[in-house]
């Protein structure tokens, strides 16, 4: 695949992440029922709630941000793992107040595109991580 086409790619799946992932911050940051029951259900209202919503805000600003678009890839998808994770290993499940499963499908989409930003732009977090390794260990 060219570079051309790849950074087309990268683009189309940042903006798709970073849309769904800024649509469900007003839910999360307004005490929404849907965000309250689920995170009520893993133990976690409001404190965890509102980590979340601060997370996927981050993501969504570094998702937009062209030199940062890999570490909003990278944020969003542990951001991801982790809400897979609850659906999925918690009495929370799939289906959420007979939503028809569309927050897990939602969640799965941002985590496939995340994965494929952080692909996409392994470059760009491997050039940033080895100028982060340098300041931190100089040579």
């Amino acid at each position: 695949m060219s570079p051309a086409i790849q950074n087309r790619l990268g683009w189309v799946l940042q903006i798709v992440a970073a849309a769904i992932l800024g649509q469900t911050l007003f839910f999360k940051f307004s005490g929404a029922p849907e965000s309250v029951h689920i995170f009520t259900t893993l133990g976690a209202e409001p404190y965890g709630r509102w980590l979340a919503g601060v997370c996927e805000l981050v993501a969504v600003v570094l998702l937009l941000w062209p030199a940062m678009a890999g570490a909003g890839g990278l944020l969003g998808l542990g951001v991801m793992s982790g809400a897979l994770l609850a659906h999925l290993t918690t009495k929370l499940g799939i289906v959420v107040l007979d939503d028809g499963g569309e927050l897990f499908i939602l969640c799965v989409v941002v985590w496939i595109a995340s994965a494929l930003i952080v692909w996409i732009r392994k470059d760009q977090l491997l050039a940033q991580g080895n100028a982060l390794r340098q300041r931190i260990l100089p040579s």
